[in-house]
């Protein structure tokens, strides 16, 4: 999957009119300036939120308005790291500490470069958790994680396995 686009926009400052042309793509990590300093969540951990949120709103008595529900039958759609059985707590601590796990892993090449994963690829491997993801899928789903060492990648792999099945045993 690869993922380009390219906006084209306007900065208007005084009677001056300039056009710049931000380019991103996801494969290459290339993002917007509105990118920046965001915290990217994964459809399992929007998941969570919205359970907790809904069932408070039913709690007052609110009703969810459509929007709301349709986000929500998305990601309860692609998420697979649910159990119905484990309280939400325990749920959104598991993936909290796989995102920390995640977020935090460093990997040096052999020519001393420190390698980090970005906040997109964070959540997109979240979003993968199939257990049976080879190195080579989870590279060709996510391209940009090919600088990383194949040894590294399945290390990854290891980490998102052992919290998918804590979560759904």
């Amino acid at each position: 999957i690869y993922y380009y686009y390219i906006s084209n926009r306007t900065m208007v400052e005084g009677s001056n009119a300039t056009s710049s042309t931000v380019q991103e793509n996801v494969a290459e990590l290339q993002f917007g300036p509105e990118f920046q300093d965001i915290h990217i969540l994964s459809n399992a951990q929007v998941a969570v939120i919205l359970q907790v949120s809904a069932t408070s709103a039913v709690n007052r008595d609110e009703e969810l308005n459509e929007v709301y529900r349709k986000t929500q039958r998305y990601v309860n759609r692609f998420n697979s790291m649910t159990n119905p059985e484990k309280e939400h707590q325990e749920l959104a601590d598991e993936l909290d500490n796989l995102h920390n796990a995640l977020t935090t892993f460093r990997k040096e090449t052999d020519d001393g470069e420190e390698l980090e994963l970005h906040g997109a690829e964070v959540a997109a491997l979240m979003n993968l958790v199939a257990t049976d993801t080879l190195v080579e899928e989870a590279v060709a789903l996510i391209p940009s994680l090919s600088r990383f060492p194949e040894a590294a990648i399945d290390e990854i792999l290891d980490l998102i396995r052992s919290t998918m099945i804590r979560i759904v045993s």
